[in-house]
């Protein structure tokens, strides 16, 4: 009798397990990577990242944990990450598409000259472009969200620019492509290099001055290295760079689908307009360390900046004729969505 009961109580304990346990492998956590190339005390990383890591967390009921790992703590170089997410070295990458020149065209119609407004407005219009036009491209990838920091601007450490004559025989920092061809053709020299290196750059010379946005000056003291500055008037900034978030395809495809639906849920075009506008309201402090250090802050004058847009215009010429039959439609849908986004 005893022995009986003793092996029901086993039969009883198994099947306990079995069942539990086969609710535990399905309630499983998943811990997904996520790589970017600035520290983690960014604005990016502490107003954007974070706070989605966190709703991701929440929405998923714990089941989905994203682990940051920020200033390429996984190894390799800024143009690498997209690379990275694509081949499963991480989960997730947030990275620059144009830091690896010719591979994605499409999208880099919004880093043509005058392809800006603010950073809410282009990210959205980013978004939008992708979705329409550009999917074909990030093929590889499960796409998250684009978004574009706010106008960039010239910051040089010793000439004042206040004309397009000004930036003739300057060194100047590039992000991409597109810029680059944008400074040499008001006579600059582009030198092109991620943004963490840019604070070498130019206190051992390497560069005069850079274009970046009023955001990344204080991580970078910019406002002591180049402490000279060049906003630019109008409704369309000089130039933006284009940023993604990027999740590796087969890591997407196997969550169940609940799971998918919650990262679905945090992706697209509102997750744009979310973190254009982070970056939008990160360009007055950034800004202000300038001004409060006393730095010049010239704004180019308008019959200035029509010249620098008449010089600059080769550059999305070359972009729809290499584009080919179907550039400058391209070209027209992505200004057609920036307008309607600005407005």
């Amino acid at each position: 009798m005893i022995a009986t009961q003793v092996i029901k109580r086993a039969y009883l304990a198994a099947a306990v397990s079995l069942v539990f346990g086969s609710g535990a492998a399905q309630a499983q956590e998943v811990v997904l990577k996520l790589h970017h190339f600035l520290p983690a005390q960014h604005q990016n990383q502490q107003t954007v990242i974070e706070p989605w890591a966190e709703t991701i967390n929440r929405e998923s009921g714990g089941r989905i944990k994203i682990e940051i790992y920020p200033s390429m703590q996984l190894g390799g170089k800024p143009p690498q990450l997209l690379d990275q997410v694509r081949d499963g070295l991480t989960d997730i990458a947030w990275g620059l598409p144009g830091y690896t020149a010719g591979r994605f065209p499409k999208i880099s119609v919004f880093e043509l000259p005058f392809m800006v407004s603010d950073a809410e407005a282009t990210s959205q219009a980013v978004q939008a472009f992708y979705e329409a036009h550009a999917r074909d491209e990030f093929a590889d990838y499960k796409i998250l969200w684009f978004h574009t920091h706010a106008r960039g601007l010239i910051h040089t450490r010793e000439a004042t620019i206040d004309s397009a004559d000004d930036v003739d025989g300057l060194k100047l920092r590039a992000p991409n492509r597109s810029i680059g061809s944008a400074l040499e053709s008001l006579g600059a020299s582009p030198v092109f290099m991620p943004v963490p290196a840019l604070p070498e750059a130019l206190s051992k010379g390497v560069v005069d001055g850079a274009v970046i946005p009023w955001e990344i000056v204080p991580a970078l003291k910019v406002q002591e290295l180049a402490p000279n500055h060049a906003t630019t008037p109008g409704d369309r900034g000089l130039y933006t760079a284009v940023f993604v978030f990027a999740m590796n395809k087969e890591k997407y495809e196997s969550l169940p689908d609940d799971l998918k639906k919650v990262i679905d849920d945090n992706s697209g075009i509102e997750m744009s307009k979310f973190s254009g506008h982070r970056w939008d309201l990160a360009e007055e402090p950034g800004m202000k360390v300038a001004a409060d250090r006393g730095n010049p802050i010239a704004e180019i004058p308008a019959s200035e900046m029509e010249i620098i847009r008449e010089r600059t215009s080769t550059v999305t010429k070359q972009w729809i004729s290499e584009m080919g039959d179907e550039g400058q439609a391209l070209y027209d849908a992505a200004n057609a969505l920036l307008e309607q986004y600005s407005n």
